[in-house]
């Protein structure tokens, strides 16, 4: 059937029901939120002379719920603006509005009798054929719609949700026997390119898949810690982003989460699957027991396996935790052979290898880790999941990992690993070193690895037939780790230009953090070359972990240093060069950026024909924290886009005050949305993409329709209203009075007076209208004045040192 979701009722305001809503909010949908109605009245509710039959009374909870998710950060919301898509209310007034919901996600406290009583409501009103959902993350989904219609159990399963829902890609669809295909088809469908999600379809097991592949994981160092003589900073530092895990790595995660949280799910696992042949590990280490009885649960109680403090000059420091005497020290400084290696290489999958390899404690943990867990995942085909993909889609878009379990095992090699897992020594509870037999039949039928690519498609291993299949759902994506190599036509250092078919190339950056140096801006100009002559469109992206971090400011750093200010100068009009190249050249250009779009790559993306951006998108002109003005026409465009803004029965000066405050602020969206409010995008020229798997395809379509529909090379602008002295007074008064209140340094109001020269287009007696080129002129010279500058070197030199800006 053709489903249609426009109104989704969500029943229960905790933590995970607000931040639910919040996010379905954000892909445009209006939202119903109730919770249950309070039965005591608060002081100042008996002050006002409320009674518990008063709405605001009855309301209290989930409008409280909503207001606190909504003030929390990180924001639930894209912006701001889309909380009022979400209306409230409560069960008692309020449930008979499910009728006119097309889709209603119970999301209560973890209680199988509650949970059904509020089931027995919901089918009283809601319409038949209404999808019904729970977001537990530890009951039976089949239990709960015991005693439900046939309508019911039909259109009923698990929809888990990962926490925080907006950040966190993992969605778990748990369907019970009753549950219509249709309706899984669909949700697997809409969690994917709707809400943006790594959907993965699980069986009805204690924890799914997600959380007992990770909490035994997590467990499994907790286990190792005493064996391996390690301590908490270690273990952290050993098991983080060097192994492919976030930086909260174990420990650190543990205390986000809340110990309470890992003890009960780990207590569930340990009672509800007892043929789990592991389900020791499941069992707590003494001082896991021991913390919890202190009431060390993390952050939420301000001490768990780390505790922040102060010292006596008023400083903060985090301490760690002794396990062995479960007092708190300073953490000590963790040295290793083995990391300092693979710091060296930057390819995941070879740094695999290179850990494995080491000789010193971080890498007998990785074995001691990696060995038995190899070993875990392979077992638990078929119990929760018949295809093991499903196991390395849960943990990298649940927990972070950049490879799954069976991917770090082909990178390992699938075979000679086997041998290895046999051989360790550092066993963990009930594990005997024997992989499931289905791996064994896997390299028998002469299929060596979980995973390979095949004409740019990448494929599994398929348990029923022996052989390997497409991914389901992937088909229609476009990877460059799987093109790279046979479809590269031109590369150099920085850059690698991909055919991405049916005349669209790409031009992907693959420097550090993505920054713009001299190798990218050749590989931009040699692809608008190639795309000018022989192909039909360009789409800007890249599969790294940010689109583009800016320009390489050590490059700019060494120039200014040697006061090379004629090479710096040309570096620039490259930069400008290219920009207008971008927004002039005679084929269809679209940036495809994602997470962090900052400086030169934002002033990229401005200057795109479109903009198909990821629903994440961090982008910034932030040039003013390393002393300077956008340089890459980022400052001119801005001028440009407050001339657009000007309207005849308006104050001209507010338009450009709103855009000189972005830059001056160096203001950074926190979402693809705010993007737009902040002016970085048009109205009409872009569009978003909600799931980052789907970004690159979404682009070269959007490249293809522009072709197809006959782009037409734009004229340059000629006609670009500046305000001259009128707005220059506004500027420089503005300047002097924050310099005056402490609010800016000197220097601050120095890029200000600068920033605002060439906006307003210099000393101009009176309002007129000028070219892009002399706004370029101006624009660059300000940055070459500006990098001459003591102050502005101390801010660049702080910025490559520490990471962080400097306000001097």
């Amino acid at each position: 059937m053709n489903r249609n979701i426009k109104k989704v009722a969500v029943l229960g305001s905790g933590v995970m029901g607000s931040r639910i809503a919040c996010h379905f909010a954000n892909i445009g949908l209006e939202v119903l939120l109730l919770d249950i109605v309070p039965r005591e009245l608060l002081p100042a509710e008996e002050a006002k002379g409320l009674t518990l039959e008063s709405p605001v009374v009855r309301n209290r909870i989930v409008n409280q719920s909503l207001d606190t998710a909504i003030k929390s950060n990180p924001a639930p919301l894209f912006s701001k603006s889309f909380a009022s898509r979400i209306s409230t209310g409560n069960f008692d007034d309020d449930m008979h509005k499910i009728a006119q919901a097309d889709w209603v996600i119970e999301v209560v406290v973890e209680r199988l009798d509650i949970k059904q009583s509020v089931f027995e409501k919901v089918e009283q009103h809601r319409k038949p054929g209404t999808l019904i959902t729970s977001n537990t993350s530890g009951i039976p989904i089949h239990l709960m719609a015991e005693g439900r219609s046939e309508d019911f159990k039909a259109h009923f399963c698990g929809t888990h949700f990962f926490n925080p829902p907006r950040y966190l890609q993992l969605l778990e669809i748990i369907p019970t026997p009753h549950t219509n295909k249709e309706v899984v088809d669909f949700l697997m469908e809409y969690g994917d390119k709707m809400l943006g999600k790594t959907v993965v379809l699980c069986k009805d097991t204690p924890a799914f898949i997600g959380n007992r592949v990770g909490v035994y994981s997590m467990l499994a160092v907790t286990h190792l810690v005493e064996k391996l003589d390690l301590k908490v900073e270690e273990v952290d530092k050993f098991t983080g982003p060097a192994m492919g895990h976030p930086k909260s790595a174990t420990f650190r995660t543990a205390d986000v989460v809340g110990l309470d949280t890992l003890v009960n799910v780990a207590k569930g696992l340990e009672q509800n699957a007892p043929n789990d042949e592991a389900k020791g590990v499941f069992i707590l280490p003494d001082f896991i027991t021991k913390m919890v009885e202190n009431k060390w649960l993390g952050e939420k109680t301000k001490k768990g396996f780390y505790e922040k403090v102060k010292d006596d000059k008023g400083n903060s420091e985090i301490l760690s935790l002794d396990l062995k005497t479960l007092t708190y020290g300073k953490q000590e400084k963790v040295k290793s052979s083995t990391l300092d290696a693979t710091k060296q290489v930057e390819d995941i999958r070879k740094r695999m290898k290179v850990y494995e390899q080491g000789t010193d404690k971080a890498a007998t943990l990785f074995r001691a880790m990696h060995y038995p867990l190899f070993e875990y995942v392979s077992n638990r085909v078929p119990e929760i999941t018949d295809d093991f993909f499903r196991i390395d889609d849960a943990m990298r878009a649940g927990f972070g990992w950049e490879l799954g379990p069976f991917e770090v095992w082909d990178a390992l090699g699938v075979k000679e690993t086997i041998e290895k897992i046999k051989q360790e020594e550092k066993r963990l509870p009930g594990q005997t070193g024997e992989v499931a037999q289905w791996v064994h039949d896997m390299l028998a039928a002469g299929c060596e690895s979980f995973y390979k690519v095949e004409n740019g498609v990448r494929q599994y291993y398929d348990i029923a037939s022996k052989s390997y299949k497409a991914i389901p759902g992937t088909e229609d994506l476009i990877v460059l780790d799987n093109i790279r190599a046979s479809k590269t036509i031109w590369k150099n250092s920085g850059v690698s230009i991909i055919d991405l078919g049916d005349g669209i190339i790409n031009c992907e950056f693959h420097t550090k953090m993505n920054t713009i140096g001299g190798d990218v801006i050749q590989g931009l100009n040699k692809a608008i070359d190639l795309a000018e002559k022989e192909y039909r469109g360009l789409v800007i992206s890249n599969d790294g972990k940010n689109f583009s971090a800016g320009a390489n400011i050590g490059m700019i750093f060494m120039m200014a240093v040697e006061q090379d200010y004629d090479e710096l100068n040309m570096a620039v009009k490259m930069f400008q060069d290219t920009s207008m190249r971008l927004r002039y050249s005679a084929i269809p250009v679209v940036a495809a950026p994602f997470q962090l779009a900052l400086g030169g790559g934002c002033e990229f993306s401005m200057h795109a024909d479109f903009v198909q951006l990821h629903a994440e998108t961090y982008m910034g002109l932030v040039e003013f924290g390393v002393g300077v003005i956008p340089g890459g026409g980022g400052s001119k465009e801005f001028a440009l886009r407050a001339s657009d803004d000007f309207r005849p029965d308006q104050i001209d000066q507010n338009f450009l005050k709103d855009r000189f405050l972005t830059i001056g602020q160096a203001k950074v969206s926190t979402s693809a949305v705010e993007a737009f409010e902040l002016g970085y995008l048009q109205e009409g020229k872009y569009a978003i993409t909600m799931n980052r798997a789907r970004l690159l395809a979404d682009a070269k379509a959007k490249a293809l329709e522009m072709a197809n529909e006959g782009y037409v090379q734009p004229a340059r602008r000629k006609d670009i209203k500046v305000l001259g002295n009128q707005g220059l007074g506004i500027v420089y008064v503005g300047a002097s009075s924050m310099e005056a209140g402490h609010y800016i340094s000197e220097h601050d109001k120095k890029i200000s007076e600068k920033l605002g020269w060439v906006m307003c287009g210099g000393d101009l007696a009176q309002p007129t209208e000028v070219d892009e080129q002399y706004l370029l002129d101006m624009e660059r010279r300000a940055f070459v004045e500006l990098c001459a500058e003591r102050k502005t070197l101390e801010r660049i030199q702080a910025m490559l040192t520490t990471g962080k800006p400097l306000r001097n």
